[in-house]
């Protein structure tokens, strides 16, 4: 008995998804819609955060020994380096790793370095920091270090960086909120026009005594379908554009600059949210559009 009721309720519910097949579809468009750009921003936020990773651990902070130490006792300033709040890692360069560098990164321009020796170079460290966006204190606390004689490092790039990063973590969380009252809306108007059209029906099964339960269901499972079917859309269609961005970007000089994140590593986690999402605000616009017309 309970089988067949509830696949009446389901029967119902599939049957209304027809009845009012424009309408439907509109919902489903919307929901399309919506999530594509929730999950469109939703994307560039985790890309930015990566990036921004990246450049955390790519980013550095030098540190000149002052020259009057020795090597000893430029090696000896490590572990209070080390102690440094934010800092991650510490790397000691000697005079003659310094010049190296310098002569390997500028060979290719056709100069000659017969004249450099070591001398002209200071001991080093290159350190490493776990938030970028506290370089510049991680820099006066090393500044501070008797026996740092100089620190160098680009503020700039990486406030640049961290201002994107909060700007779109910004514009994502208010679009997914607007997004979301947005689709709710549309999906509750949607049920409604199929409520209204059989708002007779269910006075008359409220006066024979079926429950809120029973009368609510099938509009219930009606926007539970159309909110699977608009994110399973949503899902497909985010997959194909960001293929085609990644693509662009893979080819371009940015993809040299920056790496991108593969679909492969996000999709389970966005065909889970999207899903989701398409099932709660199928489900609650249905709850919202049934519950006037159970107040008989």
């Amino acid at each position: 008995m309970k089988i067949n009721r509830i696949g009446y309720l389901f029967k119902e519910g599939v049957r209304s998804i027809f009845t009012h097949g424009f309408m439907s579809f509109a919902s489903v468009t919307v929901i399309v819609a919506c999530l594509l750009i929730m999950g469109t921003f939703s994307l560039l936020a985790v890309n930015v955060d990566y990036v921004i990773e990246q450049l955390e651990q790519e980013n550095q902070i030098l540190a000149f020994v002052d020259d009057s130490l020795t090597d000893e006792e430029a090696l000896a300033l490590q572990p209070r380096l080390e102690s440094v709040d934010n800092v991650s890692e510490v790397v000691f360069v000697t005079r003659e790793e310094a010049m190296e560098l310098f002569v390997e990164k500028y060979e290719e321009s056709g100069s000659t370095f017969e004249d450099v020796t070591s001398d002209f170079f200071r001991n080093r460290y290159i350190i490493y920091l776990n938030d970028i966006s506290f370089m510049s204190e991680t820099a006066d606390s090393v500044m501070d270090i008797t026996g740092v004689a100089k620190v160098n490092y680009h503020q700039e790039i990486s406030q640049g960086f961290i201002s994107v990063r909060n700007v779109v973590s910004i514009i994502s969380v208010v679009l997914i909120i607007i997004l979301f009252i947005v689709s709710v809306f549309i999906m509750a108007n949607t049920i409604k026009l199929a409520t209204y059209g059989r708002r007779e029906e269910i006075a008359i099964m409220k006066m024979v005594g079926a429950s809120n339960f029973f009368i609510r269901c099938p509009f219930v499972i009606e926007g539970l379908l159309l909110g699977i079917v608009g994110g399973g859309v949503a899902f497909v269609l985010e997959w194909l554009l960001y293929a085609e961005l990644f693509g662009k970007v893979s080819a371009s000089f940015i993809g040299a600059l920056i790496s991108v994140i593969p679909f492969a590593t996000l999709m389970w986690p966005m065909l889970a949210v999207f899903i989701i999402i398409g099932l709660v605000v199928g489900v609650f616009g249905s709850n919202v559009a049934i519950r006037n017309y159970l107040k008989v």
